[in-house]
């Protein structure tokens, strides 16, 4: 029996890897890193996406009667709460201590004190995937302060900390990218050459520093204090709550290991090292963030993992292949040689993994310019289209003459490089900005949707039923139950029920609660899947009588 050969279906990668000179054991390394990276994908586990407040107890702009005996804010996903306090009508602020947590709801005791005036109730909590998020609700008790309107609370931004966060978010990339992606080009392009080491090794450590501090910085980002507060223990703790300790944790990783490769002796240490550095840049960006923890799982961790070492794979040349040519290095051609073999097939799965990450990401066309996040990702893909033109540029006019051995056109392949290496640091500025920016994906999640009624008529009883918001996730159900002669009907009891046949869903049932003659109500009743829903509503008139409605509702 003919024993199987790597790559068989696949002449072009053969070709490229025996040029490389894979020996049957560095193939080995590679298939255990695989089941290493398959392995971490299972552990890492299911997130979520960023959390969106799906609504509030009061409603945001509502106008009260009476003080109310406990607030609640109901999230499209469970979330950690950082900061709740309450804004009272003079501008002082009352913390509102620790809530009780109910699925995705927090409920908080309200202050017994509370008089006629406008409230400010101010939240910041943790998503899922690791970021802080923030917001308020508006609600007035008896008549609403003067000035004070739905909307009027904002949240006010410390730019010495974002700064400090922006920053460090491009250390970190440099330091992924440019010296895990260095080490890796050195160790298995480069023949273990030993130009630009220390600039690798430079930025590998300037971007572990940074990861880091930038641990610290999440947490003065999530607890809203400034950079004074570094030194506090509870700034730090708060950070390694959150999933980006996870990415922090695993980047620290990839650049130690990308420091040892750099100084290893042996050659096949220096490329088995470097490999699970690179491998450690896709699990680091894969670990948490608006792209990776959006759904569907399944496909965008690997999409992250794979763009990442992409990039990492490209940009991680650049300044290696300047330096090996610009001192005549004997290494520089046989780098090239191996780089321009292998970089065809690098670009093809940065493009899709990045096509598939912005489509998920953006969902429709015009969210590229009507949001924040669509319109940074035109500064990038502008960027990255020039960057693009360049490489080209470099590969079908500059390598040929290059391998030929044009001595002239070596110095303007140089000069090329530098001008890519100019675009990477620009993209990478660019892309950090994407920290504050929350993707049109969540922000759709977070828009409110309008409620949905419905009227269900039968000879003994009436109801309408109202579901707010009219999108799945966490809803508030109001009845209107009335009888036969049209006024509201007196009943004992009423219970509504929902179910969805067609997932699989058995009916949830509910009892509500009697808010005055004829109207009752559920809060926080967790419908999960959009489609269309089975309601019954069963009305208990009496000891000897009931009777039950049934309809259909449908959710966004």
């Amino acid at each position: 029996m003919e024993r199987p050969r790597p790559f068989a279906a696949f002449p072009h990668l053969r070709s490229a890897m025996t040029r490389f000179h894979i020996s049957a054991m560095q193939q080995k390394v590679a298939r255990t890193l695989l089941g290493v990276i398959l392995l971490t994908f299972c552990i890492v586990g299911q997130a979520f996406a960023h959390a969106a407040l799906v609504a509030s107890d009061p409603a945001d702009g509502t106008v009260l009667a009476n003080a109310p005996a406990e607030l609640s804010l109901t999230f499209d996903e469970p979330v950690s709460p950082l900061i709740l306090k309450l804004i009272e009508p003079d501008g002082s602020g009352v913390s509102l201590g620790n809530p009780k947590l109910d699925g995705n709801r927090l409920v908080l005791a309200a202050p017994s004190s509370l008089g006629t005036g406008s409230y400010v109730l101010s939240w910041r909590v943790i998503s899922e995937d690791g970021h802080p998020v923030g917001g308020a609700v508006v609600f007035s008790i008896g008549m609403p302060s003067a000035g004070v309107s739905p909307g009027a609370a904002t949240e006010a931004i410390d730019w010495p900390l974002r700064a400090a966060i922006w920053l460090c978010r491009v250390l970190v990339y440099g330091g992924l990218f440019t010296g895990v992606g260095g080490a890796f080009f050195l160790a298995w392009l480069a023949g273990g050459a030993r130009v630009a080491r220390t600039f690798v090794a430079g930025v590998s450590l300037a971007g572990l520093a940074a990861a880091g501090l930038s641990l610290g910085l999440l947490g003065a980002d999530a607890l809203d204090l400034g950079l004074l507060s570094l030194a506090e223990p509870k700034i730090w703790a708060t950070a390694l709550s959150t999933s980006y300790a996870l990415t922090a944790f695993f980047a620290a990783l990839s650049m130690l290991a990308a420091l040892w490769a750099l100084y290893s002796r042996g050659p096949i240490k220096a490329r088995a090292v470097s490999a699970l550095a690179m491998a450690g840049v896709g699990l680091a960006l894969a670990s948490s963030g608006h792209a990776a923890t959006a759904d569907p799982q399944w496909l965008m961790r690997p999409a992250v993992f794979i763009h990442a070492t992409a990039i990492a794979f490209w940009v991680g040349a650049l300044a290696p292949l300047a330096a090996l040519f610009a001192g005549n290095d004997k290494a520089a051609k046989p780098a090239l040689r191996r780089f321009s073999a292998i970089i065809p097939y690098v670009l093809a799965a940065l493009l899709a993994a990045g096509i598939v990450l912005a489509v998920v990401q953006i969902g429709h066309f015009g969210a590229l310019v009507s949001t924040a996040y669509g319109r940074v990702l035109l500064v990038k893909l502008a960027l990255v289209a020039l960057l693009l033109v360049l490489a080209a540029f470099n590969r079908w006019r500059l390598t040929n003459p290059i391998l030929a051995g044009d001595g002239r056109t070596e110095r303007r392949f140089v000069r090329s490089i530098a001008g890519e290496i100019v675009l990477v640091t620009a993209i990478l500025c660019s892309v950090a900005l994407w920290r504050f920016t929350p993707p049109p994906r969540a922000l759709a999640d977070a828009a409110p949707a309008p409620p949905v009624s419905v009227h269900i008529h039968a000879e003994r009883a009436m109801a309408s039923v109202t579901v707010s918001p009219g999108r799945a996730g966490t809803v508030s159900v109001s009845a209107f139950v009335v009888g036969g002669d049209l006024a509201p009907l007196d009943a004992r009891e009423v219970t509504l029920s929902f179910s969805m046949p067609s997932a699989g869903i058995e009916p949830i049932r509910r009892e509500a609660r009697k808010l005055d003659q004829g109207q009752w109500r559920v809060d926080g009743l967790r419908l999960p899947v959009a489609g269309q829903w089975d309601v019954s509503v069963d009305i208990l008139i009496s000891d000897f009588e009931s009777v039950t409605l049934k309809s259909e509702i449908t959710l966004r």
